[in-house]
């Protein structure tokens, strides 16, 4: 394989990560802070299994970042570009929408978190203050 092979094959497995609806879920649920895998799955609406395998994936590619503070376990963006790309398609998909869906707002909104999220620039920016709600639910 050529170089530019290599690289398309880097580029596709990069985009598998988006071909998950769970994963775009969980993704938005940190895009703007960390947050802890009970918080995710509130959030979500799904399993612990199912938030935790696709975390464990994400974090793997080395999209997320992991870091354990006391009994939890903290997920945040590392790769801003993710966010970015994720609120690109999700302008383009709900611009291009005209039959007025009323999923387009949702969509919307949806972009409007993950730009505020790929907006920041400190790495630290994603990280609840020390004594802020650090919840298992």
């Amino acid at each position: 394989m050529d170089e530019l092979g290599h690289v398309f094959e880097a580029v596709s497995r990069y985009f598998t990560l988006l071909s998950e609806p769970m994963r775009v879920r969980i993704l938005h649920a940190i895009c703007q802070q960390e947050k802890t895998v009970s918080e995710i799955v509130a959030e979500t609406g799904a399993t612990q299994t199912n938030v935790s395998r696709h975390l464990s994936t994400m974090h793997r590619s080395g999209v997320l970042t992991r870091r354990k503070e006391g009994n939890f376990i903290y997920y945040g963006v590392s790769d801003p570009a993710l966010t970015e790309i994720c609120r690109t398609v999700c302008v383009h998909i709900a611009g291009r929408d005209e039959s007025g869906d009323p999923g387009r707002s949702s969509l919307m909104a949806l972009a409007r978190d993950l730009d505020s999220a790929s907006r920041k620039t400190s790495p630290s920016a994603s990280r609840p203050a020390r004594g802020g709600i650090r919840s298992n639910r």
